[in-house]
């Protein structure tokens, strides 16, 4: 139990901090609940009443009964009810995405921190899995677990003490019968399905990996002839999946049928009490009929405890995942810093870089010396290495041997804030989001001007494109920017990059996707903003060294080997 706690308690934390929200969300919950009891008993009071007066009237004997005090009664709760309803469910609502907000934001900080080879040593899937599903899962968790039981033991208090007024042995009925209904609903509940909801969560995992494989390596299955054997596998799993949410429903609808019954019992018992005492002319008939329906009404609290709390299992298993995530690398604890003011050198020392799992190493001592402000282009195939020696360059990976230095410090050992400051980093896989024109490019500099966000667009040759467009710059990209071409996504992402002040600019393959002309125009952009700042091309093959004016350094790396070149 406490090992559990402790996995909870970091997603608890953050729960703490918005501690008045949850607390006033859940005293508007308990206010529904209570203008809901007050209501149903007020009104069965206030109808036996009503018909008891009727008839003594009828029957020729004295009564009286105050229909305004009763009737303004009801009124007053059913609007109670009302309004605190939709005030409840519009305040917990913003406060749980708040707070699914507050725990994406903490794992999206979690997967910022991770190196390249952590990033790519699982499934897009996976990841996808813990941004989402995982989260989500938690949702059960604060909106079902936390805010309904603790409401159900108040509305137990309250309830209690208030029958006990007239009926002092009733309430204490209630109070044991709905104690022991709420243990029942909750701790039981939880144990008996944590294993069956834990083993929802892998299985949906796993259905999940298995789909994204069956759709994204399509090719590769139907070329080793494996696809039906695959969708096979996906079946299977599928089956136990079914068969697994089965068990749980079906423990769900015990529960849920334990509590009903339960609850029914309690009302028939709490009429056979009341009749005692009402035999006895110790209690008016209202009164009787009032305590019985606040108690089938109190049914109303529990009623959705079973189903939330056998979950729990699910709960422990995303948290268990996110927990994971956890473990940052030391890399992303760094603490160095670069000066300001001046240029920065970079060196390779002896860089050795081996990858889990793989038979050779993608990089082998390589060694070089790019002095600050100058500029240098690393050519190689596919597959050579270049873009690991990019990330090595810019400490989002560590070496397996030897050490990057940029300004005289280890690049690995430099602050996330320190790196992002001084380094720009075009990469081959460029990433756009669902925004505006001009929102993906001030990612770079919020403070950015339209007059500056032209002039980076007019660097990439996309200003006359953007200006035809209808929006302009409000122009939305898309998911991924998939409104926009290859070549058009990379000189986006490349006018976003010459927005900032980097010292160290690291270019990995910047004229893919263009046509020659664009090349030269945005290579003459590049040549002027480069000035003072010290540069990197990394490109597959160079005929002409022409496009890259400045270039004072040529080297080729191939199978991970990096050897000079003299310059054409």
């Amino acid at each position: 139990m406490m090992g559990t706690y402790r996995e909870f308690r970091p997603w608890l934390l953050l729960l703490v901090r918005r501690r008045r929200r949850f607390l006033l969300g859940a005293l508007l919950v308990w206010i529904t609940l209570m203008a809901g009891l007050a209501l149903l008993g007020l009104s069965g009071w206030f109808i036996t009443a009503s018909a008891l007066t009727g008839i003594a009237l009828s029957l020729g004997l004295p009564a009286r009964l105050d229909v305004y005090v009763p009737g303004g009664g009801i009124r007053f709760f059913a609007l109670a009810r009302t309004v605190a309803r939709y005030v409840e469910r519009l305040y917990n609502h913003n406060t749980v995405l708040t707070l699914l907000a507050d725990l994406r934001y903490r794992v999206f900080g979690y997967l910022t921190h991770f190196d390249d080879a952590r990033l790519h040593g699982e499934r897009a899937s996976d990841w996808l899995s813990r941004l989402t599903a995982d989260i989500d899962t938690l949702d059960n968790f604060y909106l079902r677990l936390l805010v309904p039981p603790l409401v159900a033991l108040l509305g137990v208090v309250a309830v209690s003490l208030f029958v006990a007024i007239w009926l002092p042995g009733v309430a204490v009925l209630m109070a044991l019968t709905l104690g022991v209904l709420w243990l029942v609903a909750t701790l039981l509940a939880a144990v008996w399905g944590f294993s069956q909801s834990y083993q929802q969560v892998v299985d949906q995992q796993l259905l999940r990996r298995l789909v994204v494989d069956q759709v994204q390596a399509s090719a590769e299955l139907m070329s080793y002839q494996t696809a039906e054997w695959h969708r096979t596998l996906i079946a299977s799993q599928e089956r136990q999946a079914f068969s697994n949410s089965r068990r749980l429903g079906r423990k769900t609808a015990l529960l849920n049928c334990v509590v009903s019954v339960v609850s029914g019992v309690m009302v028939v018992a709490v009429v056979w009490l009341a009749s005692l005492v009402f035999s006895q002319q110790l209690v008016a008939g209202p009164i009787l009929v009032m305590a019985a329906l606040i108690a089938l009404g109190a049914n109303e609290a529990f009623i959705t405890l079973p189903a939330s709390f056998i979950k729990l299992g699910a709960s422990h298993a995303a948290v268990q995942r996110l927990n994971e995530l956890a473990d940052v690398p030391t890399a992303s604890k760094a603490s160095a810093t670069l000066p300001e003011g001046r240029g920065l050198d970079i060196q390779a020392n002896q860089l050795s870089l081996r990858y889990a799992h793989t038979l050779g190493p993608a990089l082998s001592k390589v060694e070089f010396y790019l002095p600050a402000g100058k500029r240098a282009v690393i050519t190689g195939n596919s597959g050579a290495g270049k873009s690991s020696l990019a990330s090595l360059l810019m400490g989002r990976l560590k070496a397996t041997q030897g050490e990057a230095m940029v300004g005289g410090v280890p690049s690995l050992q430099l602050s996330t804030e320190s790196r992002a400051h001084h380094f720009a980093m075009l990469t081959q896989q460029v990433d756009l989001f669902d925004a505006s024109i001009a929102e993906n490019l001030r990612i770079a500099n919020p403070t950015a001007s339209d007059v500056m966000l032209w002039e980076v667009l007019r660097a990439v040759a996309m200003d006359s494109w953007v200006e035809q467009l209808p929006k302009g710059l409000a122009t939305a990209v898309g998911e991924k920017g998939h409104q926009l071409s290859g070549g058009q996504g990379r000189r986006l992402a490349l006018a976003r990059l010459m927005l900032g002040n980097p010292q160290v600019v690291i270019l990995d393959e910047p004229f893919a996707g263009v046509d020659s002309a664009t090349a030269k125009h945005i290579a003459a952009s590049l040549d002027k903003w480069l000035i003072n700042r010290t540069a990197i091309f990394f490109l597959h093959q160079v005929s002409s060294l022409k496009l890259l004016p400045g270039i004072e350094y040529h080297w080729h790396l191939d199978a991970g080997k990096l050897s000079q070149c003299p310059l054409k």
